[in-house]
């Protein structure tokens, strides 16, 4: 029994070593998904999986954080979470944050369900692409739908999570972390990314190639940011940079019409034009404001060729406003998806500025005198070059012109002359007195 002691001690002394050594080669791949289910989220999603299966890592984490988003994009988020050869976690953070509408169903695609304390699942009947509520015909047909694939996803947990599920697409029902934990909707409430890995740890779950044990308590963590295009286009989602681009697109646009010849701002007005068209079609936007946008910046247009001291420049400014909240912000429009209103106004009357400061310029433009042409020649003084005998060349305000003398008498080089009159390209000139 004695030779059984020391082995023993050793183990119980070391074993907390070993388990380091054994799990420490673990690796997990971390994802961040905060805002609307879009296609870049999407892809984003898709990129981690594959990069995880191609490195060979241990486990993918998609930490969540939706209001929701469309049921396209969503259904391709969960195919590549079931599909994944790589155990995927959902996870519900930080606290604050929801896996709405579409993110329910996100999260339960997950191999394992986590949320955050304070945070809260659910809310995820159908409605249409503008975010308006679907005919009773279409609505029955996308609940049934979605209530299928739900009850797939909860395969294995308590019926009372099963109705649960159900209800967030039949009711729009939503519930907090611990409601979710309680009905067994989910697995896990974690108070942070440690406390997560270290309940994951040692826990089953099931692949499409088996069962497969997590070691993630000494596991690696590694967090995949998104890539520069994946940057720029998630930029295009957001309704204040889209509503950005389509001011400067339209403002460009004009400034090209009213001075045709140049190519930077036709060019500038494009480009920003169609980045703006193409996050559009990512947001729930109602069409009729580009109506009222486009008329304000013709009566900008129109103030600025025939002034109407500011009238039809305060009109642009209310038609402008008024355009962009139609177009972004109407009653149907989800909440994360509308623009700012102080920016709209700040921009209209910013635009409505910009558009005074060049009237103002081009009225006392046009109250100077003349500062070319025929009439500025008259009363100038010149020297003849060549003689006069009466026609001749004369040099006058830095220019060589052909020139004749007013009376037909001679004059000799050098002589100085005042200018009479411009006749046709010919100087009418006089000897100066």
């Amino acid at each position: 029994m004695r030779k059984f002691v020391l082995p023993l001690l050793f183990l119980l002394i070391f074993w907390p070593h070993l388990r380091a050594e054994a799990g420490g080669t673990a690796r997990i791949l971390w994802l961040k998904a905060d805002g609307p289910v879009s296609t870049v989220l999407a892809g984003y999603v898709e990129r981690g999986i594959r990069q995880a299966e191609q490195d060979g890592d241990d486990l993918v984490v998609l930490q969540l954080n939706t209001p929701g988003g469309q049921i396209d994009l969503m259904e391709r988020i969960v195919t590549a979470l079931r599909e994944s050869a790589v155990p995927v976690v959902v996870y519900v953070g930080p606290r604050g944050a929801m896996a709405g509408s579409a993110g329910t169903l996100i999260t339960l695609a997950g191999h394992v369900a986590a949320m955050a304390p304070e945070t809260a699942i659910g809310a995820a009947s159908p409605v249409g692409s503008q975010g308006e509520d679907l005919n009773q015909t279409l609505a029955a047909k996308e609940k049934e739908i979605l209530r299928a694939l739900v009850r797939s996803l909860t395969e294995g947990r308590p019926a009372g999570a099963v109705a649960l599920a159900e209800s967030t697409i039949q009711d729009a029902r939503a519930v907090s972390s611990s409601e979710a934990l309680d009905a067994g909707l989910i697995d896990i409430v974690a108070d942070s990314r440690e406390d997560l890995l270290q309940q994951l740890d040692g826990r089953t779950v099931r692949l499409a190639s088996g069962d497969a044990v997590l070691h993630t308590r000494y596991a690696t963590v590694t967090e995949l940011n998104a890539s520069i295009v994946e940057i720029l286009l998630g930029l295009l989602t957001n309704p204040n940079i889209v509503f950005i681009l389509l001011a400067v697109g339209v403002q460009a646009i004009l400034i090209e019409l009213s001075q045709p010849g140049g190519w930077v701002a036709g060019f500038v007005g494009a480009v920003c034009l169609a980045l703006a068209f193409y996050g559009m079609g990512f947001l729930s936007v109602n069409w009729l404001g580009l109506i009222f946008i486009v008329l304000a910046f013709v009566l900008f247009f129109m103030e600025f060729q025939t002034p109407t001291h500011g009238a039809l420049t305060i009109v642009g400014v209310i038609s402008f406003v008024a355009g962009a909240l139609i177009l972004f912000n109407s009653p149907v429009t989800p909440e994360f998806q509308r623009v700012s209103v102080p920016l709209v106004v700040g921009t209209g009357v910013g635009l409505a500025a910009v558009f005074s400061l060049f009237i103002g310029i081009a009225l006392r433009t046009r109250r100077l005198p003349a500062a070319m042409g025929a009439a500025t020649l008259a009363g100038k003084a010149g020297e003849v070059r060549q003689p006069l005998a009466p026609r001749g060349t004369v040099q006058a305000e830095g220019e060589l012109w052909s020139a004749e003398s007013e009376d037909g008498a001679p004059l000799e080089a050098g002589t100085r002359v005042e200018i009479v009159r411009l006749d046709g390209l010919r100087l009418i000139v006089r000897k100066a007195p």
